[in-house]
């Protein structure tokens, strides 16, 4: 059964720090390009980040360039999102989504082929 897990969410203090992971069972991941992606109620899935499935190539938006960080660990079957100085706008349910790919990945959310369940990140004082 093909399955994407992410895990990490929380609530965190304006200038925190969180790291997610997106695990996934039933295929191997190193052949997918890999995004994260977040969602507050009324608003379409925004991408956040991105990671190439061929030479680990990362994409960003604007809003969190310099605070994020997008990795892969294949061994584990599992990508990172390493977030830093976290703000009240980054407060959202945060998915991972896998799309079969090479040297691109995409920060639109329906070009990925399977999504995880989602995460909720609060960032509050």
């Amino acid at each position: 059964q093909v399955q994407l897990v992410e895990s990490g969410g929380g609530s965190v203090q304006p200038g925190g720090s969180l790291r997610l992971s997106c695990a996934a069972s039933g295929f191997t991941l190193d052949r997918y390009a890999v995004g994260w992606f977040r969602q507050v109620p009324g608003k379409e899935r925004e991408g956040v980040s991105c990671i190439t499935s061929t030479d680990g190539s990362t994409r960003y938006a604007d809003s969190v360039k310099g605070r994020f960080t997008i990795s892969r660990d294949n061994a584990k079957n599992t990508v990172y999102l390493q977030m830093n100085n976290l703000k009240p706008e980054d407060t959202a349910v945060y998915y991972c989504g896998a799309a079969l790919g090479g040297f691109y990945c995409s920060m639109n959310f329906p070009e990925y082929d399977y999504f995880g369940q989602g995460t909720q990140v609060t960032v509050s004082s």
